[in-house]
């Protein structure tokens, strides 16, 4: 009892404690909460219709897309390469979304049975790109995946070590059903959007007509080039009367950034280019008078590996192809150096040779215990070859299907490395004659094989090739490093940048609009931390000192000094500023240009108010009339021409791009064009068609698509 009166007597007091207690506990689980918001917004790389798209999944996309490209024989890609196709993995998403979403709206769905005729029709691009193509039709053969499908699954269940052989396949196969369920539904999408735009026979002949009918005229011009612009007052007022009228213009659909910046490039002195040379002086020397030049090429670290197998010329840097022709056998040259990819070059070209570009063979391998032994048995192979055995049932006997296959260049020629076994049997494959037969011997044990067709004799060429990009030395870099990591630390405001940086001999440049879709700020590769600082900076901000592009070769400092947010751009901006006011310069001379030509009733007295006057022949309702004399393209004029009447001077001034414009008509007539009715309303459709063609733009404006991958990649 005397504890609970204590209790009592503290209530208020124990209240408070309590109360923040409770506060203390729920305070940390909303910044838990919060803090779990912020990682998932990082880990999101964009939004689609409200729809967060996660980083994960749109890798597992690519990963898709670079898993397809594989099996095509397009491995190994370059960073570009690598950014194209994940722009592509992106666009097809948004299009598909946006697509999908209208499709729900009207019912539209791609069927089974619809899927299915276009796989019987087996004529679809994607198709053509399996490897279920008949050879024969050159179509895609559907029984030819169902039977692939049947020996998959059948294969998973028996024998799952060989299913895995046939995994990247089955993965490809669902990569193009996948993509191309969603081309038809986009497809059935364009058509009913098509579908909407019609065309009559009365709208075809007025489009011919338009196109057809042909006026030679007399042109008076007033350029607006004639006004001395100082001559033009142009007011606040007059900006801001002419922004209103523009505004819709000035929309901006993403946001945008304006930057300076400063970049340096590190690049090899005098002294790191005379220790190259001196080094590929020894290369050259070596390589001259080397029977095999692979162990020189391997110690000299060339960026292109020596095969020792010929190939063509589109494996080879194409500086280096470019030499081929013009040496000889045996001839090395160089060191030569190449400022297309600043490298130091050496090539000696080994051999030059007609080979084909694809060989059809087929092969029997003969193991053994040891290689004498499987060297035996091939040996009594090849001789019941040579006496007429088939060819097909001694394959069998060890296993094997012995079944034709083709030997295209880009299977071997693209490779980094290569053993002698291999090098020996390219190389006898190559250069064996057709409806032969031979017997390999490899470390491993013997190949039997048989030449059944050669195609596209094409000149290969053997060569070896020392490349090596002109490099800094640590000491170049340390010391160039340094020196702008100085100025960089003296110079922390803009201000006191753009003042001082010529005089350290650094050069300050401008980029306007950038957006978080491109992959390189300024264009220089490896950028990504610099974009980060860049849309979280503001206005003056200075970025730290960034090492980017190729292998960080470029040291980086960048100043914001423009945000363009989503909407619509302010007069204040000065690109804004400036168009607004070429406009309202444009109308003022117009003004002008149509006070002095008004009351002249003839061509005389056109050019008696300064009016410039030349022929135009061919003028048609359809195209622009291009003006010499002004140096501009007017479509109003063309309207005009279209309208006024043979041999009656058109006094009403025309106010165009590059001037204004009075004008006689002196001749019409049709031109040999014919009138073909189904043709004519053909292409009104198409022009419709193209004229609507920015519903995908609307759709994406409306769609408040958010791109956050410069974050990722």
């Amino acid at each position: 009892m005397a504890a609970l009166g204590k209790i009592r007597s503290r209530g208020v007091a124990l209240i408070i404690i309590i109360g923040l207690g409770l506060f203390a506990f729920i305070a940390e689980e909303a910044f838990r909460s919060c803090e779990s918001q912020r990682n998932n917004e990082r880990q999101q790389i964009g939004e689609i219709l409200g729809e967060k798209i996660s980083y994960e999944d749109f890798a597992k996309l690519v990963d898709e897309a670079q898993d397809a490209m594989k099996v095509m024989g397009q491995d190994n890609l370059t960073d570009e390469q690598l950014n194209q196709l994940r722009d592509q993995v992106w666009q097809n998403l948004v299009q598909y979304k946006l697509i999908e979403k209208e499709c729900d709206k009207l019912g539209l769905t791609v069927t089974d049975k619809e899927m299915q005729n276009v796989l019987n029709e087996g004529t679809n691009r994607m198709l053509l790109s399996t490897p279920f193509v008949n050879r024969q039709t050159g179509r895609f053969d559907a029984n030819q995946l169902k039977q692939f499908l049947a020996q998959y699954q059948q294969m998973k269940t028996s024998n799952p070590q060989a299913a895995e052989q046939y995994d990247a396949i089955y993965k490809y196969w669902n990569y193009i059903e996948k993509s191309l369920r969603q081309q038809l539904l986009i497809q059935k999408y364009n058509g009913l959007f098509s579908h909407c735009f019609l065309s009559n026979p009365v709208e075809a002949k007025m489009a011919f007509k338009e196109q057809s009918e042909e006026s030679n005229i007399q042109l008076a011009s007033y350029p607006y080039s004639s006004i001395q612009d100082s001559k033009v007052k142009i007011t606040d007022a007059d900006l801001k009367a002419k922004y209103g009228e523009m505004k819709p213009r000035f929309e901006q659909y993403v946001e945008s950034r304006d930057i300076k910046y400063v970049d340096v490039q590190i690049t090899a002195s005098r002294a790191d280019r005379a220790a190259l040379q001196k080094e590929f002086n020894g290369y050259a020397r070596s390589l001259a008078t080397a029977a095999d030049p692979a162990d020189i090429v391997r110690r000299s670290t060339s960026t292109v590996p020596y095969l020792g197998i010929p190939v063509g010329k589109e494996a080879l840097p194409t500086d280096i192809a470019a030499k081929l022709d013009s040496m000889s056998v045996g001839q090395t040259l160089g060191p030569v150096e190449s400022r297309s990819d600043n490298t130091l070059n050496i090539v000696k070209l080994v051999a030059k040779q007609e080979l084909p570009d694809s060989v059809q063979f087929r092969a029997i391998q003969i193991g053994g215990t040891t290689p004498a032994e499987a060297h035996t048995r091939a040996d009594s192979v090849y001789k019941a070859l040579a006496g007429g055995a088939d060819f097909a049932t001694l394959a069998k006997k060890y296993g094997q299907e012995g079944s034709e296959q083709w030997l295209t260049t880009r299977m071997y020629e693209y490779t980094n490395t290569m053993d002698n076994d291999t090098k020996t049997y390219l190389n006898t494959l190559l250069t064996m004659a057709s409806k032969t037969t031979k017997n390999i011997a490899t470390t491993q044990g013997n190949i039997i094989v048989e030449v059944l067709d050669r195609k596209n004799m094409v000149e290969k060429y053997t060569a070896a090739v020392i490349k090596r990009t002109i490099d800094y030395s640590k000491g170049t870099r340390s010391a160039i490093y340094n020196k702008f990591s100085t100025f960089v630390s003296a110079n922390t405001t803009p201000d006191a940048i753009y003042k001082n940086a010529a005089r350290s001999g650094y050069n300050v440049q401008e980029a306007k609009d950038v957006t978080t879709s491109q992959h390189y700020l300024a264009g220089i590769h490896s950028t990504r931390d610099a974009m980060k600082w860049l849309f979280d900076a503001k206005v003056g901000d200075v970025s730290p000192l960034y090492e980017c592009g190729n292998n960080g070769d470029n040291l980086l400092v960048v100043i914001c000094t423009g945000v363009h947010p989503v909407g619509y751009r302010d007069l204040s901006d000065p690109q804004v500023k400036e168009m607004v006011k070429a406009e309202v310069l444009r109308d003022k001379k117009a003004g002008m240009l149509i006070a002095r030509a008004k009351g002249a009733k003839s061509l005389a007295a056109a050019k008696s108010k300064g009016a410039v006057v030349t022929a135009v022949n061919q003028v048609t309702f359809t195209a622009p009339v291009f003006v010499s004399t002004t140096g501009a393209s007017e479509p109003a004029l063309s309207g005009a021409v279209y309208v006024a009447k043979v041999s009656q001077f058109f006094a009403r001034p025309v106010k165009g791009q590059g001037g204004v414009y009075q004008f006689q008509v002196v001749s019409r007539k049709r031109n040999a064009m014919k009138f073909n009715e189904q043709q004519e309303e053909a292409q009104i459709r198409q022009k419709a068609m193209q004229a609507a063609g920015n519903y995908m733009n609307e759709l994406y404006i409306r769609a408040k698509v958010v791109d956050n991958r410069y974050m990722f990649f």
